[in-house]
């Protein structure tokens, strides 16, 4: 069974092509006349397009018996003329190009059963639920620095300079803001402040309770609110003199100067207890970029495994059975160990993406004489 499946024409233009034979009214979504079909189906004849040797179509001639959006099955009111090839464009999916680099989580547990699992076989029973456990854990893992899983958000902050962390956020790899050019502009975390609980006292600064007894917290501390309210300093200021010959002497001021608060861009600090972002005051209603990387078994949409990993996750999981097992001679753990910790180094080695034509452009500049 090949494993790309459909045609060419439905993975690139998202079409059905059927040929019309003068009888026939009723045409089935999920195969064509090549054997492709939608996965999933149009829910609504407003989710596609029917053409006729090229020329649209109006609704109006397969509106009297309604599609059935359950079997797929689409309907004219009278049959389409013989010889006319009948192409339904499907207009409601997004576009997932370049999917085959990728097998799915069913599709690996099903494999891994098949492969490793039986008479005769390293391992002789297992469960299912116990390859979907294994599995979703060795995904999780190899998103944090193996797979390809970094995800990014692009929204404008508010004048409350707060954003929500993504849904499925784990970890930030980078944030930056995006300036006039589109040119991403790191953003560095404040590590001289944070967003502390701010805890409510009265005035004789005594704690303050709810009437559970837990104690009464402001939404924001003082903190925070006294550093957003300082001035920074804008992308646009210039706190720089010059001489009569337009050099930059800074006049001794860049004197003892930490190179990670020598920029403009602004700062942030991530709330992990509130699930916020805090921006300087200097950033609001800019556009930020948020990089970041998730566990990969967010949805089921995203729960899938690299074909340069997937030997992987085969050894993690076998290597995780057998680690939890009675009677498993610790010869045999020990060798899915080491065939799993060479399986994951391969697959880093491949998903780094390292190409020499591109590694020797870029060392091309390293031979320069840098002035210091």
């Amino acid at each position: 069974m090949p494993l790309f499946t459909g045609t060419q024409q439905q993975y690139y233009t998202n079409t059905l092509t059927f040929n019309g034979d003068g009888s026939a009214t009723a045409f089935d979504l999920n195969t064509d006349a090549n054997g492709a079909g939608f996965d999933p189906l149009p829910a609504t004849i407003a989710d596609f397009n029917v053409f006729f040797d090229g020329v649209e179509q109006s609704s109006t001639l397969y509106d009297a018996t309604p599609y059935n959006a359950a079997t797929g099955i689409l309907t004219f009111d009278s049959a389409p003329a013989n010889g006319v090839v009948i192409t339904i464009t499907q207009i409601s999916v997004a576009e997932a190009f370049g999917g085959y680099q990728y097998i799915t989580l069913q599709n690996a547990v099903n494999n891994f059963l098949f492969s490793y699992v039986g008479e005769g076989k390293i391992i002789t029973k297992l469960k299912r639920a116990d390859v979907l456990f294994h599995a979703q854990r060795c995904l999780q893992e190899l998103s944090y620095d193996t797979l390809r899983s970094s995800k990014s958000q692009e929204v404008e902050v508010p004048p409350s300079l707060q954003v929500a962390l993504p849904h499925d956020y784990v970890n930030y790899t980078k944030i930056c803001y995006s300036d006039t050019e589109g040119v991403e502009r790191i953003l560095l975390p404040a590590r001289k402040t944070s967003n502390p609980k701010s805890i409510l006292q009265d005035g004789n600064y005594d704690y303050l309770f709810n009437n559970d007894g837990t104690l009464l917290e402001s939404a924001e501390s003082d903190t925070w609110a006294k550093y957003q309210a300082n001035s920074g300093v804008s992308q646009n200021d210039s706190d720089i003199k010059y001489d009569s010959d337009d050099f930059d002497t800074a006049e001794g001021r860049r004197y003892g100067l930490e190179p990670e608060y020598a920029q403009t861009n602004g700062v942030f600090y991530i709330d992990n207890y509130r699930g916020r972002i805090h921006f300087s005051n200097t950033m609001s209603q800019k556009t930020v970029v948020i990089h970041y990387i998730s566990d990969g078994v967010g949805t089921e949409e995203e729960k899938l495994i690299h074909k340069f990993a997937e030997e992987a996750l085969y050894k993690w999981i076998a290597h995780a059975v057998l680690s939890v097992r009675q009677n498993i001679p610790e010869y045999v753990i020990q060798r899915f160990k080491k065939e799993r910790y060479a399986a994951i180094r391969q697959a880093k080695l491949r998903l780094s993406n390292l190409k020499s034509e591109e590694l020797a452009q870029v060392m091309r500049g390293k031979s320069k004489i840098i002035k210091h």
